[in-house]
């Protein structure tokens, strides 16, 4: 988003020709990196932007503005449509603008880039600038989508009471290349292993290069990077060594822009990377594309109240999005692990994030921006109401709304201002009540940061992993453990050799000690007091509950958990430290992930008293309860 200141071994079927198109955009919302590749570089300035398609469209694109309010560009891929603007910032930041100016009188040209991913903040803004819009007709918007929905786009920004069309369409053709599509004849039991035959297969019968290939999440990419160059360093091929390189959100920025360097003369770059590859980078050399069939989404469920992360199939357009990341730089490839068939079948376009996730930090930001009624703000693709209703209860119960659905104060009020979740964000508030603010901020940014743990998947090293984790481990569960492991860190001086030693991620670590200081100069901001309950641990497991109350489990007799919103049947994830102890009468999640189950990530243990205690208006105790 740019705002310009007024003031300045599978077996696969005989391919079929298509033609796909794609984009890039932010890598990971949270960090707002944005990778370009420019094959120009050497050029001088100027003479990069006349290499790009979108230059000889630039006479067009000011006729445009200067006769139209709105102006939809539907840019394909290496237009230059993004490269061509002169700022960059986050959804987050221009709603802070917002805060501070809700006409945002400072800007006379508002660019929203990739609109088409339909982020839950890109509604938002939408949805916004239209309110905007209608104010101040002299402020002009472009929005650049790589997909088909430029007419509803149109319509949504046209606004003029005369009927007359204030937003209009232009398309802003790419550079692409035919790509030929491979289907599988029957589909693959494991498709992680499916991905590594199928590039083993490419390496040894295809001419050189670069492959990329498509999973789901951070822990299968791993898993497929360290099977690949197990069997990489046992081939015998004329085609040269394979250069194996993951590729997802929390890969650290550094370790990201390996894949975006030259591969090396005899060698072919293979890049395994979730769905940020799909269309918010450009990877040069791709040739190759392997394509999993399924991507990892966030899905609210109003009937327990749960967001969760759950694998799906793709759409169709993001399987066509993959496809064209191999027509760039010649003819392509690509290899579907999943017969034509199930192609047909597979739905048209991902459902906006909007739709599918909840929208209680949304509702925070709106209310604080002074939308009172958010049931009929409109957005670009209208949320179902049940999942408004559930966002609105949720903030009642954590104190950020009063009975009226206004902002209490302070309380709402300074958790609008935290860029994270509201139940993250009243652990941290409340902290410096309970005395533990030191050790919240340390385990809050610990839970933005993914995978502490790294955890090699064969051998000597595997079982090495799992003894240096129970150093950590703590009967009170994971979030107490991430605290001993911060603590360790920073006692040890952050010492990459001493993470190195104890199987932790030190760019993950290194990233969460960036999250603490940012969020302890809000705490300082708001006037929370900072200080230690010095290794009380009751007193950190209360503040938790505190905040997190409504993800509450309690341990069935049948031997299951089940939520008390909505009784549904959980299991702890593997992966948590909880796995492999006695099993605790009640505890707390942050998180819930869908695979063949359903399971618990993030736990704490918790009495069922402190639930009473802490949130007397969310629960009561009843005698028939199965506990």
């Amino acid at each position: 988003m740019t705002a310009q200141s007024s003031k300045q071994r599978p077996k696969f079927l005989k391919p079929a020709e298509n033609w796909w198109e794609e984009d890039k955009s932010e890598i990971d919302p949270n960090n707002a990196t944005t990778f370009v590749y420019n094959p120009y570089v050497s050029f001088s300035l100027e003479q990069q932007r006349q290499q790009l398609p979108i230059f000889s469209n630039r006479s067009h694109i000011l006729y445009l503005l200067e006769n139209f309010q709105t102006l939809v560009l539907v840019g394909e891929t290496g237009c230059g449509k993004s490269t061509q603007v002169p700022q960059y910032m986050t959804e987050g930041i221009l709603l802070r603008e917002m805060m501070a100016d809700p006409l945002l009188r400072n800007y006379c040209v508002i660019m929203l880039d990739e609109v088409h991913e339909r982020t839950l903040f890109t509604d938002i803004v939408m949805g916004l600038l239209k309110k905007i819009l209608r104010k101040r007709k002299n402020l002009k918007l472009i929005v650049t989508s790589a997909t088909v929905d430029a007419e509803h786009l149109k319509n949504f920004f046209s606004h003029s009471p005369s009927n007359k069309d204030t937003a209009v369409i232009m398309s802003v053709h790419g550079r692409l290349y035919p790509v030929s599509v491979y289907y599988l004849k029957e589909p693959v039991a494991d498709y992680v292993q499916g991905v590594v035959d199928t590039v083993i297969k490419i390496h040894e019968n295809e001419p050189l290069g670069d492959i990329l290939a498509f999973l789901t999440g951070q822990e299968e990419v791993e898993r497929a990077v360290s099977v690949l160059k197990e069997r990489a360093a046992h081939l015998k091929s004329d085609k040269g060594k394979l250069l194996i390189l993951p590729m997802y959100g929390s890969l650290p920025n550094g370790e990201q822009l390996k894949v975006f360097r030259f591969t090396p003369r005899g060698m072919r770059k293979v890049v395994i990377s979730t769905n940020i590859a799909e269309t918010s980078v450009t990877i040069p050399g791709i040739v190759y594309v392997v394509d999993c069939g399924f991507v990892k989404l966030r899905w609210f469920n109003p009937e327990n109240h749960a967001d969760s992360l759950v694998v799906v199939p793709v759409s169709q357009a993001s399987a066509e999005q993959r496809a064209g990341r191999a027509g760039r730089v010649r003819v392509g490839k690509v290899y579907r692990l999943y017969t034509e068939e199930a192609f047909k079948d597979l739905v048209e376009a991902t459902p906006p994030e909007m739709q599918r996730t909840d929208l209680s930090m949304a509702i925070l930001q709106l209310k604080a921006l002074g939308i009172d009624n958010v049931l009929r703000f409109n957005f670009p693709s209208p949320p179902p109401a049940k999942n408004l209703l559930s966002g609105l209860e949720l903030l009642y119960a954590l104190g950020a709304l009063d009975r009226d659905g206004q902002l209490t104060k302070p309380l709402g009020v300074t958790m609008a201002e935290f860029p994270i979740e509201p139940l993250f964000s009243k652990c941290l508030i409340i902290s410096g009540e309970f005395g533990c603010s030191e050790e919240m901020l340390s385990i809050i940014a610990m839970l933005q940061v993914q995978n502490v743990f790294t955890k090699p998947s064969i051998g000597q090293l595997a079982i090495k992993a799992r003894i240096a984790k129970r150093k950590f481990e703590v009967s009170e569960g994971d979030l107490l453990t991430y605290l001993n492991v911060y603590n360790s860190f920073i006692k040890h001086e952050m010492s990459r050799e001493w993470c190195h030693t104890n199987f932790l991620n030190y760019k993950g670590l290194r990233r969460a000690s960036e999250i603490r200081q940012q969020m302890s100069k809000l705490l300082h901001h708001f006037s929370i007091p900072i200080t230690s309950c010095e290794g009380n641990t009751e007193v950190i497991c209360r503040c938790i509950t505190a905040g997190l109350f409504p993800n509450a489990v309690y341990l069935h007799y049948s031997g299951v958990y089940k939520t008390v919103r909505g009784d549904q049947v959980l299991n702890i994830h593997p992966t948590s430290v909880i796995y492999t102890l006695e099993q605790p009468q009640w505890l707390l999640y942050c998180e819930i992930l869908y695979t063949n189950e359903a399971y618990m990530r993030d736990l704490t243990v918790i009495e069922p008293s402190w639930l009473e205690e802490l949130a007397p208006h969310f629960y009561q105790k009843t005698v028939d309860k199965d506990y």
